[in-house]
């Protein structure tokens, strides 16, 4: 009998820091990376102890498929388990149709869009319904707001006053944005709303993260300018809530907790972050709903999968 499932898609990290030449290659599809680069990869990964973010993508993965009590599966882009393997193991559970899902909630080419290029590439046997996008979906800020709260609560409590907060997200080749992408807007507006349902945190600011090392003109502001000019008004603290990632990896352990926090602390400003949302319930949910609601949009499976949405 034929199962429907639903496929979770990563860009892929290493745990190891012996892997990361090999991963590197993957990203950059086999062209040399600079010795430079490859060795400041190493050392950030090395200052963190490795990516956590194939054990926590499949917990997300595991708690997505006991919400919707479906099969559920992990397929990365750049690293293992990569999304060719994945499929093949689909084929072999006899997986009748699939709802793929990024966890990059925003659409851009450079991420969402390489990924689908590689489901498309790979032509499974069976219908895969592709989320493009799901940036607005409301458990998805809920459950940035949840983090938000507890974590911009405490910070303020332990710092004596209101902190300024920056949203930040990963930066893209600003190339991409003027030839129409829609992830700057999709990221501002993510923000936007966690922020909203949170007006006790006042003026809030957005920068972007995580700027790359190939060169040429990247998205901004960044995280850095933003900090210098919290300073320039009379801050010393600043709390940062990365909404453009959805689970802890080596641009928020490395680029936020040591990165951003020493570059504030050589200005004299305390820098704090929230958690990131990893397998929050509320972000499960999230996920459980857009995909119980793809599937159920599907021919094959429109009287087999519930109606009513996660309580």
């Amino acid at each position: 009998m034929e199962i429907s499932a639903v496929l979770l898609i990563a860009h892929g990290s290493p745990e190891r820091v012996e892997d990361i030449p090999e991963f590197l290659q993957n990203i950059s599809r086999g062209r040399p990376m600079p010795e430079a680069v490859v060795k400041e990869v190493q050392h950030r990964y090395s200052l963190i102890g490795g990516s956590p973010l194939t054990k926590i993508t499949k917990r997300q993965s595991d708690a997505v498929g006991r919400a919707l009590g479906i099969c559920a599966y992990v397929g990365m882009r750049n690293w293992h388990p990569f999304i060719a393997d994945t499929l093949q193991q689909m084929v072999s559970d006899n997986v009748g149709q699939a709802v793929a899902i990024c966890l990059a909630p925003h659409n851009s080419r450079t991420s969402v869009g390489l990924y689908k290029e590689v489901l498309l590439v790979q032509r499974a046997p069976f219908p895969i319904d592709f989320v493009e996008e799901w940036h607005d979906h409301p458990l998805l800020h809920e459950a940035f707001a949840e983090k938000l709260r507890a974590g911009w609560s405490k910070a303020s409590a332990e710092y004596g006053a209101k902190l300024p907060v920056i949203f930040t997200a990963h930066s893209v080749p600003k190339r991409t944005i003027t030839e129409g992408d829609p992830y700057e807007a999709q990221t501002r507006e993510t923000a936007e709303l966690v922020a909203k349902s949170m007006p006790e945190i006042g003026e809030w600011n957005f920068a972007f993260q995580s700027q790359g090392m190939s060169g040429g003109e990247w998205l901004g502001p960044t995280v850095e300018d933003t900090i210098v000019k919290l300073k320039a008004a009379g801050h010393t603290g600043v709390f940062v809530q990365p909404i453009g990632f959805v689970c802890d990896h080596v641009e928020i352990l490395y680029d936020v907790d040591i990165g951003f926090r020493n570059f504030a602390g050589k200005l004299g400003i305390k820098l704090y972050r929230a958690e990131s949302l990893n397998d929050s319930p509320t972000f499960v949910r999230a996920v459980a709903d857009i995909v119980r609601a793809r599937l159920a949009a599907m021919p094959q499976n429109a009287n087999r999968i519930a109606a009513e949405k996660l309580r």
